[in-house]
């Protein structure tokens, strides 16, 4: 895609939603930090349907490891992999305890450190808690990327890579939800909705997906 392609595309999705955000709800960088690591191959609004409560009585990476492990299990067992994910929650709360003062590191390197965080999780965290501009590259991102032409890649590195080096800098914090987001409502794994896509003509999908045909009435 050229440059100019580039700039427009992300200047469509940006004036239909000009503070994008991610959709994990959160109060503070620690509970941000567990939401994310939670919500590894599980939907944004499970996790969150999961951390409600739990995030009303649990706010600080202290109060994680004395709500203990068995205690967390009881909050999340809706969540897949939550017997991992309260191992590593618990893991990770105590050595920002032990470490940080019970706060979340600004470097990504060191969070990729912490049990159950991987780069895409740092960069969720960095970008969202810090402001960085990180691009969290996960399945919604990686097929927009592939699939428009915007940035191409056969790995999830590849892709961040791409997007690291084309994004341009009015777009760069807020680019990773804006691709999220229109992954996930617009550009959809199996029926991507072009029809309704506002960056349709800008987009190197070949077998664009017309409007459905309205119902006959009966």
């Amino acid at each position: 895609m050229k440059k100019a392609d580039i700039f427009e595309f992300y200047r469509r999705l940006a004036e239909l939603n000009p503070s994008p955000e991610t959709e994990l709800q959160f109060g503070n960088d620690y509970q941000l930090l567990v939401a994310v690591v939670l919500s590894a191959q599980a939907t944004d609004v499970g996790v969150n349907k999961a951390t409600r409560r739990l995030f009303e009585d649990v706010k600080t990476p202290q109060q994680m490891v004395d709500l203990g492990e068995a205690g967390l299990k009881q909050h999340i067992k809706t969540i897949g992999l939550f017997n991992a994910k309260a191992k590593n929650v618990i893991a990770l709360s105590e050595i920002l305890v032990r470490d940080f003062g019970g706060d979340v590191p600004a470097d990504r390197d060191t969070l990729v450190e912490l049990p159950g965080v991987g780069r895409k999780t740092a960069n969720v965290v960095m970008n969202c808690a810090f402001g960085a501009e990180t691009f969290a590259v996960d399945t919604h991102i990686f097929r927009v990327g592939n699939r428009t032409g915007l940035a191409p890649g056969k790995t999830v590195l590849a892709v961040e890579k791409k997007l690291e080096k084309d994004t341009p800098a009015p777009f760069r914090v807020g680019a990773h939800h804006w691709l999220i987001l229109h992954g996930r409502y617009i550009c959809k794994a199996r029926t991507p909705e072009c029809w309704r896509c506002p960056v349709a003509d800008l987009c190197r999908y070949k077998p664009k997906t017309p409007a459905p045909k309205a119902k006959k009435a009966v």
